[in-house]
């Protein structure tokens, strides 16, 4: 029975191997000190945090995330330790909140290895506090108890290592911490709508019902917000909801859970998906079905669908993973404990020892793989059904679907830039789908990476994929927004992409020819930089209809390619200045580029590569989910080899900005 704990409660552990599981409905950061019989931290290296996750007994998350798991095996702490505190953290530079008290109370789970939970507690009573001790894991007369803490620091994490004894070199530490952090938020997938307070609680209570064959539970994203990039429709920050305004009824509270309430509908959820398949029999998975999710449309149910696969592939691996590390460090410990005996040194015992240490290590591997296979098995089953329905702007280049394209008369929730996967099934493809409009910009890195796939590739071909991995995701975001809602402008100061940028120029797709050398540099880059002032002067002012008439309403695209190659001083200016103000006024950008040529200005440049979503143009393992941080192979689009699609595509979207639409 789980033990629901309160501030300065305690409850006695029955296992050594946990998980500490956390739900913040907000990006945080995740830690663990180890502390003596005096909860006293002796040094740095008695800390696990992003920059350094693993310790003896101890891992925790490389990343800032709403949902951690912290892996603990109380048995392979060192002897010393008497005390492990776990610790949670608002990061400093995401821009995010900076304080607890206006975020959800976070939850901390400590479970099994099978997922059991031992004891919960809800950080409730915070307000100013940026950093907060959770928990506490704690030795007493050879027992290990939790203790629910809940201690906040105003002052931060440097306040509280300071508090737990680490002295001077607090503050060395949280400025690395928080670097750290900040390379993590860069690689990170972004994750989906955040869930109800009571989303995590959905999930524990239905997953019974999801193993007998009922599907797993979905939650629903929040529905699609105004285009801030319309004069007659109101701005609205990223990731904040929207409530409709046409006719009086309940509001959203501000920061709370999104309200799907209509003034004439009763339901403030989204309907339940319809019945598909008929329950499995006992003992057998449930027939996979498209659509299975929550959500108002099939477009809906098929984005939280895909979302759904990937976190399961993530935890379903994470569980894989956690149980194999248990698996060795036990064989480690009965080996240690065999070969410290001299006894065992004599005869056969010893051999007999290692023997049975092993067995025991691979019949737990065995276990762990098949319950693994029975999860694969049912992803791939899922992804099986759930590819072919999917919708263009969800789908691969591959898909059926393309060859009845016709442009859409509305903007769809999310688009695909790729696929992920994981190398315990690399045939398991997730699509990578981000929302629409897009929140943050996107980097092709087009530099030698540490990927195999990048070592087998010359630079100059490295270069010609990045740009036409461009091209490609600039052809989808044309293809899935209504005739003249988007427009796609190119920055190309040598020319060096003519051959990859023809399909978009032979088109006529583009809202003017490439902009070459200095000149054309400063021309694009002077007119979309107007057009995002004279857009948030006209919101801060309420002028919406006052805008120039020679100013297109349309979602903007800004494609730059051999970046710095023809950027001075106040080009540089003008493009960070799009990156961090462009995307709320629909205005994004589409960098190819090689960091190394840029290294000449220095940190400068480092907000605009941690405002970007980094992906490259061949296989890279270099994308985080935001639960477990798992490393995702990410697989860039491809046109089939021969296919026409792309052309027959855009010359689809150039007829229907020639006629309307019509």
């Amino acid at each position: 029975m789980t033990a629901e704990l309160v501030r300065g409660q305690n409850h006695t552990l029955p296992q050594t191997h946990l998980e500490v599981r956390i739900s913040a409905g907000t990006p945080v950061v995740a830690g663990a000190t180890l502390g003596d019989e005096h909860g006293t931290v002796r040094g740095t290296e008695w800390i696990a945090h992003p920059g350094a996750p693993q310790l003896p007994g101890l891992e925790v998350s490389r990343q800032a995330a709403a949902e951690h798991r912290l892996a603990v095996d109380l048995d392979a702490l060192p002897g010393t330790v008497h005390r492990v505190t776990v610790l949670l953290a608002l990061p400093t530079q995401s821009g995010g909140p900076t304080r607890f008290g206006a975020v959800a109370s976070p939850f901390v789970a400590v479970t099994g290895l099978d997922g059991t939970e031992i004891a919960t507690f809800t950080l409730t009573g915070l307000d100013t506090e940026s950093a907060v001790a959770a928990l506490e894991l704690y030795r007493r007369q050879g027992a290990w108890k939790v203790r629910a803490v809940g201690q906040g620091y105003a002052g931060g994490l440097a306040a509280m290592l300071a508090d737990q004894g680490l002295g001077a070199e607090a503050d060395t530490l949280v400025r690395s911490i928080q670097e750290a952090v900040a390379a993590g938020l860069a690689r990170s997938v972004a994750p989906p709508p955040p869930r109800t307070p009571e989303g995590d609680r959905v999930r524990q209570a239905g997953g019974a019902a999801a193993a007998q064959g009922g599907g797993r539970p979905r939650t629903a994203p929040e529905p699609p917000r105004p285009d801030p990039a319309r004069p007659d429709e109101p701005a609205t920050p990223a990731g904040t909801p929207v409530t409709p305004t046409p006719a009086p009824g309940p509001a959203a509270p501000a920061g709370g859970p999104i309200d799907y309430a209509h003034p004439r509908r009763q339901s403030t959820a989204p309907p339940p998906p319809p019945p598909a398949a008929p329950p499995a029999e006992p003992g057998r998975p449930a027939t996979p079905v498209a659509g299975d999710a929550t959500g108002w449309s099939m477009d809906e149910r098929l984005y939280n669908q895909v979302w759904g696969m990937f976190e399961d592939l993530a935890r379903a691996t994470a569980a894989y993973r956690s149980a194999v590390d248990f698996a060795e460090s036990r064989m480690d410990q009965e080996l240690e404990r065999t070969l410290s005996d001299p006894r065992s040194r004599i005869g056969g015992a010893g051999d007999r020892a290692r023997a049975e240490a092993r067995a025991k290590r691979d019949e737990l591997t065995s276990r762990a793989r098949e319950a693994l296979d029975r999860d694969l098995a049912q992803l791939a089953a899922e992804a099986a059904v759930v590819e072919p329905a999917l919708p263009a702007a969800y789908a691969g280049w591959d898909n059926p679907v393309w060859h009845g394209y016709r442009v859409p008369m509305e903007i769809p929730m999310a688009l695909r830039i790729g696929d992920l996967h994981l190398p315990e099934d690399t045939a398991l493809r997730i699509p990578l789908l981000v929302r629409l409009p897009l929140e943050r910009g996107i980097w092709i890195d087009s530099g030698r990476t540490a990927s195999e796939a990048a070592a087998l590739t010359d630079s100059d071909q490295l270069r010609r994929l990045a740009v036409e991995t461009a091209v490609l995701h600039a052809a989808r975001l044309l293809a899935v927004y209504p005739p003249g809602e988007f427009s796609v402008h190119v920055i190309d100061p040598a020319g060096s992409a003519a051959a990859a940028l023809a399909p978009l120029t032979g088109s006529g797709v583009l809202a003017s020819p490439p902009g070459s050398g200095p000149g054309g540099v400063s021309e694009v880059l002077a007119r979309l930089t107007r057009r995002v002032d004279l857009v948030q002067m006209a919101i801060r002012a309420g002028a919406a209809d006052s805008l120039p008439p020679d100013l297109d309403p349309a979602e903007q695209l800004l494609i730059v390619n051999d970046f710095p190659h023809g950027f001075d001083d106040r080009a540089v200016t003008q493009l960070r200045y799009l990156a961090d103000e462009g995307p709320s006024v629909g205005v994004h950008l589409l960098m190819v580029a090689d960091r190394e040529d840029a290294a000449g200005f220095g940190p400068v440049l480092d907000p605009l590569w941690r405002s970007l979503l980094r992906i490259t143009p061949v296989a890279d393992d270099h994308l985080a989910d935001p639960w477990v941080g798992h490393a995702w192979t990410y697989e860039p689009p491809r046109t089939p080899p021969g296919s026409r699609v792309l052309d027959q595509v855009l010359a689809q979207v150039a007829s229907a900005r020639r006629t309307g639409g019509r």
